[in-house]
């Protein structure tokens, strides 16, 4: 299964990962959109069109992800318009961008949801127009309420940094203090999904695997959302510092609120005594990793979302085959790798050289 980026301080420069932006209202699907959004075209100016809808232009994640649609349209012959947003949580925007695709006469949507629940009436709508909707990154609510999820599983990225966690912490003898720096206080998909599976990796009983905050355990510090981003990491971590200053195990989100959560380890001289891990396995992340800011991350592999995503399009508009899932899942799961320089005994892993080579591939 399955959301990041102003970069203000020393290592936020060097992150980059997954926010929340949203798409922004275009006028048309044939002309860009003056302002701080708008759909743009590229591909091999084919018959066949097809839509990519992601949080941001700017985050590299989406960056990556634009490239792979790109690459595949090439690739293909088909046509592709893509839009990107300015801000978290704008689910209108993205409900905009659907109905100009439907309009145009698109035969595909690629879509990063911002919202997974509330954009299903659109869904619904560019479905019962013929068109092939395709959730990248982040499975609906319901997941069956697109025709396909292109993804991470995300609960497995979550599960793996925190099974290294816990075997590392088992092997220093430290008692951890944890705090969890999120997403948003939406419980998006995706956020769930990390969350609960470093905590289950753990060993935390994490009571209702579909809702974060409701566990007991003594040591968990608390949870703060960050948005994504490494002011939000900044802003969350000193939030939790000032509830429990012990705290020495940090799960993000993404790599960007990592960044922040660092600078603010830092400023209070405590980045040598906590342990972050996280999720993205961006090349600024990974090398974070390498240089010892982030302990472990969560590799995922965006551009092979999309371009899978475009091919699906051109495969459906030509004979109206659709996509299956992965066996056993309820989507077609892209991979995730953890990357770390410190293995740990029990938890399969690939150095930060292997993550370099393959980051976002």
């Amino acid at each position: 299964m399955t959301s990041n980026n102003v970069r203000e301080a020393k290592m936020a420069k060097r992150v980059h990962g997954r926010s929340t932006g949203t798409a922004v209202v275009a006028i048309s699907l044939l002309v860009a959109v003056a302002g701080c959004g708008g759909g743009s075209s590229s591909g091999g100016g084919g018959d066949v069109l097809v839509g990519l809808v992601t949080k941001t232009d700017t985050n590299p994640f989406f960056v990556k992800m634009k490239d792979g649609a790109q690459q595949a349209a090439g690739t293909t012959g088909t046509k592709l318009q893509s839009f990107a947003g300015k801000q978290d949580g704008d689910n209108q925007s993205q409900v905009d961008a659907i109905e100009n695709l439907i309009g145009a006469g698109a035969k595909g949507i690629l879509i990063t949801p911002n919202d997974s629940k509330a954009i299903v009436p659109s869904v619904d709508k560019a479905r019962q127009a013929g068109l092939l909707v395709i959730a990248l990154d982040t499975q609906l609510e319901p997941a069956d309420a697109a025709d396909a999820t292109f993804a991470t599983d995300n609960f497995q990225a979550g599960l793996l940094i925190g099974r290294w966690a816990k075997a590392t912490f088992a092997k220093s003898g430290k008692q951890p203090k944890i705090a969890l720096l999120d997403l948003n206080p939406n419980q998006v998909s995706v956020d769930v999904q990390r969350d609960q599976g470093f905590l289950q990796g753990f060993g935390v009983d994490v009571k209702d695997k579909a809702r974060i905050g409701d566990e007991s355990d003594p040591r968990i510090v608390g949870h703060d959302v960050t948005d994504g981003a490494p002011e939000g990491g900044r802003t969350a971590m000193e939030n939790l510092l000032q509830k429990d200053s012990g705290v020495n195990l940090v799960y993000t989100i993404n790599e960007p609120a990592a960044a922040g959560a660092y600078e603010a380890l830092k400023a209070a001289g405590k980045e040598k005594d906590v342990v972050i891990v996280s999720v993205d396995g961006g090349c600024p992340g990974v090398g974070n990793v390498k240089s010892g800011v982030i302990g472990a991350t969560s590799q995922q592999y965006p551009l092979k979302m999309a371009q899978m995503g475009v091919e699906a399009v051109a495969k459906f508009a030509k004979d109206g085959t659709k996509p299956a899932n992965t066996a056993g899942k309820s989507f077609v799961d892209t991979g995730v790798t953890l990357v770390t320089d410190q293995p740990a005994t029990g938890v399969e892993s690939k150095d930060s050289a292997w993550g370099l080579q393959n980051c976002w591939g």
